[in-house]
């Protein structure tokens, strides 16, 4: 039996989890070639059919976060509209149409397109809340540190940018260089036993 791949180093590890943290200011600059990298390595990650159905919208100039803003509580908008870049998480409800392309070698398209409204939304936002975690990975991959949250309202953020569409918007996510002072101290955890068994 061949070996389990080697585990990656305590500082990747400590990089990804144990030392990263949700960040609640941020500075720098969130150029395009960093978030073209951030998508080519969450891409990867697995999905239901290769359904892929997140969809993004990375805002960063002022007339994006004019469009935002409304739609934020009020606890996260001086927070959101002074971070470097806001990733709208979303998820497509007609993700099948890509189907032919991203699953070939049979008719997968067919499995979802008469499926109910209902459905769909449990298979796209299942699987769009999963990219949207490899998002939040591959940033912190890159360097990126993250702020993902709710508190906003989803109708008017599909209103402002999803208008005419079947894409519905799941969590916001703030990235950036994040600032030390803006995290909280670290909250418990749930242990193996409190959260697993082994059956």
């Amino acid at each position: 039996m061949a070996p389990f791949k080697p585990t990656l180093p305590d500082a990747s590890l400590d990089q990804l989890f144990r030392q990263a943290r949700t960040y609640n200011r941020f500075t720098g600059e969130v150029d395009d070639a960093t978030l073209r990298a951030l998508y080519d390595l969450l891409k990867w990650g697995p999905t239901t059919s290769n359904s892929c159905p997140a969809r993004i919208v990375f805002v960063r100039s002022q007339e994006a976060k004019a469009k935002l803003g409304p739609a934020l509580d009020e606890g996260n908008h001086a927070k959101t509209m002074a971070a470097p870049c806001t990733a709208i998480v979303a998820y497509d409800l007609a993700f099948y149409e890509k189907s032919p392309v991203l699953f070939p070698h049979t008719d997968a398209k067919s499995w979802f397109d008469s499926k109910s409204e209902a459905d769909l939304t449990t298979i796209a936002l299942r699987n769009g809340s999963l990219q949207g975690a490899y998002l939040l990975l591959a940033a912190r991959a890159l360097g990126l540190d993250c702020g993902p949250m709710s508190g906003f309202d989803n109708a008017k953020v599909d209103a402002a940018f999803f208008a005419g569409t079947r894409i519905r918007s799941n969590f916001l996510m703030n990235l950036g260089r994040g600032e030390a002072a803006s995290i909280f101290p670290r909250s418990p955890r749930l242990g193996f036993d409190e959260a697993c068994r082994i059956e």
